[in-house]
């Protein structure tokens, strides 16, 4: 059966007083979840899911684009499970690049419908669709063509939260292996806390529809032990996904939380580094400049971190990085 992959994935997470813990999983994230951050994130504390940076269906499907697709969905046999997660607004271009992941290893794909970034929002796709329910089903049916398990991850509602149950209903029939939910609407981004609140209605609504999607909460997420409580508090959550709180610990998927050492930080630094080469022998040029959004994530919290960091950022190339840390840990 089609959702045996991620049926297998909620099955294999174990039981607290006879309920099914939740998987945890790593989030899309735009230029930061590629095949060499997810590496750093596995060494740190593995989450139960992986996810690709969100891929353009239509560059996959150009003969010049495809190029540009090429790092976004590099994987390795090390980082599974793992979802490649698409977006697009032209069916054909869906259809045709859902065909071809298989080909390439994948097991399930997950749409994007809920990307805020106002160029995606232009071209019709992400969070646009959650205005154009009518599409959005003919790229969900498209992604079906694969005949692997497909998933969703959106938003409440586009203007308002009230939209939620209208877009949500309509999501829950279309027969969804999961259904992720940043628990904001587009206009909210993230300048409002997530509407927790609204979690029992989300979860009476896909038992009434769709008992057998499977959910999953996104949204203000930190750590695995806030979502632990959230799963306690909210009866019939199946999955959490953590973003941003990964970017305030690397090790957010730790079962039980502990302190980590400066030293820590920085070797998962260096890890960074020497994946990011190995991956530029392998898959072609990486620019260096995007590394430096990683270095806050590591130099932090520590005496002189500010000073370290302000350093790091003036850097040109890896070696520069590399003889930095090694004359402060030889200070």
């Amino acid at each position: 059966m089609q959702n045996n992959f991620w049926q297998d994935i909620s099955l294999s997470t174990g039981k607290e007083n006879g309920k099914k813990i939740p998987f945890f999983s790593l989030a899309p994230m735009e230029a930061v979840t590629d095949v060499v951050f997810r590496h750093v994130v596995a060494k740190a504390s593995r989450p139960d899911v992986f996810y690709t940076e969100f891929t353009n269906s239509s560059s996959f499907a150009s003969p010049k684009g495809i190029h540009s697709t090429r790092g976004r969905l590099a994987r390795t046999e090390d980082e599974e499970p793992i979802v490649a997660q698409i977006w697009g607004s032209k069916p054909e271009d869906i259809a045709y690049m859902s065909k071809h992941l298989p080909e390439i290893g994948y097991q399930a794909i997950d749409i994007n419908m809920g990307c805020p970034d106002k160029a995606v929002i232009k071209s019709g796709g992400g969070s646009d669709l959650i205005r154009n329910p009518e599409l959005a089903l003919q790229i969900i049916d498209a992604a079906k063509e694969s005949g692997l398990p497909i998933s969703v991850k959106t938003r409440l509602g586009f203007s308002r939260v009230d939209e939620w149950k209208e877009w949500l209903t309509f999501l829950l029939k279309q027969n969804l292996a999961v259904l992720t939910i940043h628990l904001r609407t587009k206009k909210e981004m993230s300048k409002v806390p997530a509407h927790f609140e609204i979690i029992p209605e989300i979860i009476a609504l896909r038992d009434e529809i769709a008992p057998n999607t499977l959910i999953q909460i996104n949204g203000d997420i930190k750590n695995r032990a806030q979502g632990m409580n959230l799963w306690r508090q909210y009866n019939g959550i199946d999955g959490i996904m953590i973003g941003r709180g990964v970017f305030e610990n690397p090790y957010c998927f730790e079962k039980n939380i502990e302190e980590h050492s400066t030293e820590e930080y920085i070797e998962l630094l260096l890890l960074q580094l020497q994946l990011f080469e190995k991956y530029t022998k392998e898959l072609g040029q990486r620019r260096f400049d995007p590394l430096k959004r990683f270095f806050k994530i590591y130099i932090r919290d520590f005496y002189g971190a500010s000073e370290l960091r302000a350093k790091l950022m003036e850097t040109k190339n890896i070696d520069e990085v590399r003889q930095i840390i090694e004359d402060f840990k030889n200070a």
